[in-house]
């Protein structure tokens, strides 16, 4: 029941002797009251029910009565004696339990309402609150050792509710930094200072006047746990509503540390201990309100934790870390002048020379988050061009099935395990009846060269068509089905059994954008290779494509194009292998697989690099027919292909993909980036084309838009000049001057904006 305010002042009048008159306050624990007094005195009344226990709320009147005879006792209130000498009243009224206290009233303003926040405002909170934890040495209550919601010690228990959470990148920020408290904190918290903390220094909770801090109020949050909790909060807080949030955290563990010092250990820890606070709000947050709750209170800072929660994934850790040791006068985590002059030497001592470095000054990435890359220096990157981790650097739903399945078990498939065949039908379900047998591998060109030994294998030829400037992957058979390599500087020529067919390129081919019969052109180069092939009594194996070309140039394949290329082959005995190793699995948006843009229905389907998310894993999905063929007494058997933790893996990406809805948000980025980058353009002629499906996007630069010469070295200095900005970004295609943009699919209409934003800012600066 809610007590009137008649009620409240009858209570006081009765068991504490004082008259008055008492008004309603917000709360969501205890029944609140402003009482004035017949004098005019200001307290607050509290009335709480069995729910609080006796045990706790008597801890609460001992630590604002340790803390009275402290350097912090005049920002504290004091619990006001009854007409008995006690201040905690236990009532019985209408047959159930209840627990009276009067407080001190402290006035101030509350800081969510105090607009003007100098520096010494965030010092002076830190150092009250270092204060009062200083004060709190000699303190115990065995009713503050509990389990809590909002102790952040118990951050892990909010994984339960992230499902409440509808919105999916929201989910996956959330869950990304309670897999980061699993991993970083919880192994260590246990191992940290512990004390009986307040453990709730809000912005409802602080009160400022005169431009310090006046008061800290409302202990019934409070929890023995482990001490820099205490900080951490105070500085979620204090980073709600700022312009430099680091900069406000910064501050108070400064104030903080001149009270009561902290350890390195503490500070590195904060970051983290920051975003599970904001973890724990948040998750509450989506579970009250999939309870139906109407109270304001329970959503009260959910806007706020929101907006700093993406704060901090755009926000190295290292640079935060660093921030907060710097506060503290400890030693600086970044090097600005490192240049890896020793690394590099180890490199080159001990890896193999021709591994390239991308950028003319090399990045060491520490983490990753999601579409962020995190470097030793402190800075961020939005990763505009790694396709592999395709839902997500670290993505934290894959990652917990790894780590779930590898400390479970794992093995080859000479074993029966019901991860193989789940997968193996899951995978099937998105693809073509006929596409029903799957083998598994490890890498793209792994799986590649499987494919092709395949076809061989069903036709009795060895003669392959491929595109020109097509790469299939490293290992020897890709590498000599790929143009790209073998062609290129060191390669060791075209072999025989291999034939090249024009790259169906519409901007510098031979028929361009506006020739509804480009595809059908085309594909006659490839019936021009096979009627060769079959005066020399020759027939095709196969012909094995991209579905859109990546290293021949981000370009899509003009209309019909496949459908055309498919007949002629399949005419001529032919397999026809599509290769979706970069752009499968939802990337062009439209369609989840890129062949099914060009409404076809290959033989063979070759998968890699996204459907692992970065692990390797790669498969290779074939028809009955050609897998019956292959099975001819030969055993094929691959020593990790297969395995549980890979399968686990894979069959994880995929609902991930589906279940986040990720082909729909790449088409609506895809589209969305697309337009935003052909509307520079007529600014920037050096802009000659923009092309793609979803995101996977390519737009090639020239010096002169009628001669199409490759704007070289031109585009390697924006690529520069992007990173320099924060946006890794890449070059492709056989001139190298098709600027390269494949992100992961959590990439979002904002990162787009910014890159764009920032992209013609490099271009004007170079006009």
């Amino acid at each position: 029941m809610k007590f009137s305010t008649e009620a409240a002042s009858s209570l006081v009048k009765e068991y504490f002797g004082i008259d008055g008159v008492a008004k309603d306050l917000n709360g969501y624990d205890e029944w609140n009251y402003l009482f004035t007094s017949a004098e005019g005195k200001k307290y607050i009344f509290k009335i709480g029910n069995e729910e609080h226990g006796a045990s706790f709320l008597d801890a609460q009147v001992r630590i604002t009565s340790h803390l009275a005879e402290t350097s912090v006792g005049s920002k504290v209130q004091q619990h006001v004696p009854a007409l008995n000498g006690q201040s905690l009243i236990p009532v019985a009224i209408d047959g159930k339990q209840y627990f009276l206290r009067l407080l001190t009233f402290l006035e101030g303003t509350f800081w969510v309402d105090n607009t003007s926040r100098p520096d010494g405002l965030y010092e002076d909170l830190g150092s009250v609150l270092g204060a009062m934890d200083k004060a709190l040495i000699g303190f115990s209550h065995t009713a503050m050792h509990r389990r809590y919601t909002w102790d952040i010690s118990a951050a892990a228990d909010a994984n339960k509710k992230l499902h409440y959470i509808r919105d999916h990148h929201q989910r996956r920020i959330a869950g990304y930094f309670l897999l980061q408290f699993d991993t970083l904190v919880q192994p260590v918290i246990s191992s940290l200072r512990h004390a009986y903390i307040h453990n709730d220094a809000n912005d409802y909770n602080v009160l400022v006047r005169d431009g310090k801090i006046a008061g800290i109020i409302d202990f019934g949050d409070m929890v023995y746990t482990a001490l820099i909790n205490n900080l951490a909060i105070a500085c979620t807080y204090a980073m709600f509503d700022t312009a430099d949030p680091l900069k406000a955290a910064a501050l108070t563990v400064k104030g903080y540390h001149q009270q009561y010092a902290l350890t390195e250990q503490e500070t590195d820890l904060l970051y983290y201990l920051i975003a599970a606070r904001l973890c724990i709000s948040v998750t509450q947050s989506a579970w009250n309100s999939a309870q139906g709750s109407t109270n304001e209170h329970h959503f009260i800072t959910e806007a706020a934790a929101w907006k700093l929660l993406h704060y901090l994934i755009e926000l190295n850790p290292v640079k935060a870390q660093d921030a907060f040791r710097k506060a503290c006068g400890f030693s600086s985590l970044i090097n600005k002048e490192d240049n890896y002059t020793d690394l590099l030497t180890e490199r080159k001592k001990l890896i193999g020379r021709n591994l390239s470095i991308s950028y003319d000054k090399p990045l060491k990435i520490v983490r990753g988050a999601l579409q962020y890359l995190y470097d030793d220096k402190g800075d961020t990157y939005i990763d505009c061009v790694n396709n592999v981790s395709h839902v997500g650097h670290c993505h934290p739903v894959v990652v917990r099935a790894m780590q779930q399945q590898i400390a479970t078990l794992n093995t080859n498939t000479r074993y029966l395990h019901d991860a193989l065949e789940e997968f193996a039908a899951q995978l099937t379900a998105t693809l073509p009846g006929k596409l029903k047998v799957c083998y598994f591998t490890n890498s793209g060109s792994e799986a590649n060269d499987l494919a092709i030994r395949m076809s061989r294998h069903f036709t009795k030829q060895q003669d392959v068509i491929v595109l020109d400037h097509a790469y299939h992957g490293t290992s020897t058979v890709a590498i000599e089905l790929s143009p790209y390599k073998f062609d290129g500087k060191g390669g060791p020529g075209q072999k025989p059994w291999v034939h090249k067919a024009i790259s169906p390129d519409l901007y510098r081919g031979e028929y361009q954008y506006g020739d509804a019969q480009a595809g059908e052109k085309y594909a006659a180069d490839v019936q021009r290779i096979i009627e060769g092939l079959q005066k020399e009594n020759k027939g095709v194996a196969a012909f094995i494509c991209e579905t859109l070309l990546g290293v021949g140039g981000q370009i899509p394949l003009p209309d019909n194009y496949l459908k055309n290329v498919y007949a002629h082959v399949k005419a001529a005995g032919g397999i026809c292998i599509a290769d979706e190793v970069q752009v499968g699995f939802g990337r062009v948006g439209d369609k989840f697989w890129g062949f099914q843009l060009q409404d076809v229905e290959p033989d063979i389907v070759v998968l890699g690099k996204p459907i692992g998310n970065g692990h390797p894993l790669a498969a290779v999905v074939v028809t009955e027919e050609i897998a019956n063929a292959f099975n001819n007494g030969m055993e094929y058997f691959n020593t990790f292909g297969g395995n549980p933790v890979s399968m686990v893996t894979g069959a994880t990406v995929l609902n991930v993909i589906q279940q986040e809805e990720m082909q729909r948000h790449a088409k609506e980025t895809g589209d969305y980036m697309l337009q935003l980058l052909k509307e520079l353009m007529p600014k920037y002629p050096i802009i000659s084309d923009v092309r793609g499906h979803g995101l996977f996007v390519g737009a090639e630069l020239v010096k002169d838009q009628t001669t199409k010469e490759p704007a070289v070295p031109e585009i390697d200095f924006i690529v520069q000049r992007m990173k320099e900005r924060g946006f890794l970004l890449s070059t492709d295609g056989p001139l190298h001057n098709v600027l390269k943009i494949k992100p992961p699919l959590v990439f979002t209409k904002d990162n787009a904006s910014q890159m764009v934003k920032h992209l013609d800012e490099v271009l004007a600066a170079m006009q």
